[in-house]
């Protein structure tokens, strides 16, 4: 673990490798798991302001769902998150052609409908931060799903945090990012 500013981050994002392989694993963690993806409170309401212009985008089984659960959920733990379609698929995917799951926010935004592109926790998987009242701790989360990304993430020499950078950009700024990369760069230059 490292420090930069007030953030706690762990050396696993700078010495593992990840590129997220769609065509192996299909979108897998937007519809496997227990619980939909961690929302801030901002971000709770921007989706209820935005739901309007991303509901064209959703599938009939997501607005279903955003319509009877709400555009966002507490959890049982008090956690803010997007609803599931039965206990499953985030009410937010969609699936392309090759039955691949993408993000229909992510699919508004793209489009120009929306200038908000996804929920930071989504952004940055396999990242995720942990926020505490003095520091926040960034963490890789491992998942078995993930595997073939791990896989191509070796082969294409591509770190963690190289692959999520514009996620970490957004979330912490660009000065936080020129640290984190000369941390990178001193432990592989030892």
């Amino acid at each position: 673990m490292f420090q930069i500013g007030k953030t706690i981050v762990s050396e696993e994002i700078i010495e593992n490798d990840f590129v997220c392989n769609l065509s192996a694993c299909k979108g897998a963690c937007c519809i496997d798991g227990d619980a939909g993806a961690p929302l801030t409170e901002e971000e709770a309401q921007i989706l209820q302001n935005v739901y309007p212009k991303v509901k064209p985008f959703l599938r009939q089984e997501g607005i279903d769902a955003i319509e009877s659960q709400g555009t966002y959920i507490k959890s049982d733990f008090g956690e803010l998150e997007t609803p599931l379609i039965n206990g499953a698929d985030c009410a937010y995917v969609i699936f392309d052609e090759k039955k691949t799951a993408l993000c229909g926010i992510e699919e508004a935004y793209n489009q120009g409908h929306v200038t908000w592109k996804k929920p930071i926790s989504c952004h940055l998987y396999p990242i995720r931060v942990k926020e505490y009242s003095e520091f926040s701790a960034i963490n890789y989360n491992r998942w078995n799903i993930c595997d073939d990304a791990c896989s191509l993430g070796k082969e294409l020499q591509v770190p963690i945090y190289k692959f999520v950078k514009e996620a970490l950009i957004r979330k912490f700024g660009e000065d936080w990012y020129g640290e984190l990369e000369k941390v990178a760069t001193e432990k592989f230059n030892r």
